[in-house]
């Protein structure tokens, strides 16, 4: 489909500023930075800024928000040379459980979105394994992101980082989503769609929404009591994803 040009300006724009951004000594607020395996992020014509995760070379799956309909989406990475690079979306699907309107209305949501790309990314980017795991409150996870470093300024945004956090219950067990919650840092603007990752690496949830300022709650949803939705949109696309034990 072809892309109006000034949403393409947009992306573009947005693209070269993400790929001058600098080093910043803080997080994802504060974690510390990290190699982005399968990690990628997800732009917005209206300025979005998201991560993604891989799960096969021309398939990302990230949070429902970052895709939004009535906007134009583009993959983003750096090549070798660490020029900025945007790759078209040729597909996506949005669950079915979705609800936009879902965090004013304290209504339930299953914020997940996959995505394909018109061309294969690159071997740098190796697809992750997800995991159908439950966390238990008090576990440490590896929460990680291209997010702000600091809350605001869209130059701290663009370095791939995480941080270990514990898991809380705010609401009681779900089965749904998770919570983190610690003194070391936490999510901010742009970390939505990242990882939520247990000691082996393998991804049990995508970051969806943060609870007050930077750094403090994120919620995640958890991708095993999804696996089925996950499943059936790949396999429409001639894709699977890999599934830990």
């Amino acid at each position: 489909m072809p892309v109006p040009k000034r949403r393409r300006a947009a992306l573009t724009a947005l693209a070269a500023v993400l790929s001058l951004a600098g080093r910043p000594a803080g997080a994802i607020v504060g974690g510390a930075e990290a190699p982005a395996g399968g990690a990628v992020m997800v732009l917005s014509s209206n300025g979005g800024v998201c991560t993604g995760l891989v799960l096969a070379p021309d398939t990302v799956l990230t949070a429902a928000h970052c895709a939004a309909a009535g906007r134009e989406h583009r993959v983003h990475f750096r090549d070798a040379a660490g020029a900025p690079v945007l790759v078209e979306v040729s597909a996506q699907a949005t669950h079915p459980g979705y609800d936009a309107g879902a965090a004013s209305g304290r209504r339930r949501s299953i914020d997940l979105a996959l995505i394909r790309t018109a061309t294969p990314l690159p071997p740098l980017f190796a697809p992750v394994t997800l995991s159908a795991a439950l966390p238990r409150a008090g576990e440490s996870l590896t929460l990680s992101g291209y997010g702000a470093a600091r809350p605001g300024d869209p130059r701290s945004t663009g370095t791939y980082r995480s941080v270990a956090l514990p898991v809380i219950e705010p609401h009681g067990p779900s089965r749904i989503l998770v919570w983190l919650k610690g003194d070391a840092g936490g999510g901010c603007q742009g970390d939505s769609g990242g990882p939520i990752a247990g000691p082996d690496g393998a991804v049990l949830a995508l970051a969806a929404w943060i609870g007050g300022p930077c750094g403090g709650l994120t919620q995640g949803i958890l991708v095993g009591p999804q696996r089925g939705w996950i499943d059936r949109v790949l396999a429409g696309w001639g894709r699977t994803a890999r599934w830990g034990g």
